[in-house]
């Protein structure tokens, strides 16, 4: 317990949490563009341009990568996993957003009546298009080689 203050000088961590962040920032500017205002939940919502998951667990494995090796077993472990998070930012939440836009679709349908539905809209974007999950990627690589210093 007393090295838990070590987390806060571990560079990889700090760079892809950086990463992350800058990516929903990111989103938020992209949000402005789009719509003309501000929308500050962009900055804690999923989906979006570009994919901040994919920001994180890119500069991630680039981090481990640059410091420990690109033939280490840190760097084949982070790697795999961000191949996990961006398939599934891409594939498995991707494919729950269209549900939810579909069930959206049956209730304003099915309730145009003026009858009352008690429940709440499901959220239709969860996940990323391969572009998306691709920008927050390639944001997250670029970030960590310009941050991250080689061993």
């Amino acid at each position: 317990m007393q090295d838990f203050g070590a987390v806060f000088h571990n560079q990889v961590l700090l760079i892809s949490l950086a990463a992350c962040f800058l990516a929903q920032g990111i989103k938020a500017i992209v949000e402005i563009f789009r719509n003309g205002k501000i929308n500050l939940r962009s900055l804690v919502s999923t989906g979006g341009m570009p994919s901040a998951h994919s920001a994180l667990v890119g500069a991630l494995a680039t981090g481990v990568g640059l410091q420990k090796g690109w033939g280490s077993n840190e760097f084949a472990i982070a790697c795999l996993f961000a191949v996990i998070v961006m398939y599934d930012a891409a594939g498995v939440r991707q494919a729950a957003g269209k549900q939810a836009r579909i069930l959206n679709q049956l209730i304003d349908e099915l309730f145009q009546e003026d009858q009352s539905l008690t429940e709440e809209r499901l959220k239709e974007l969860l996940g990323h298009t391969p572009v998306q999950v691709f920008a927050g990627l390639a944001l997250g690589i670029a970030i960590a080689f310009f941050a991250v210093p080689a061993q």
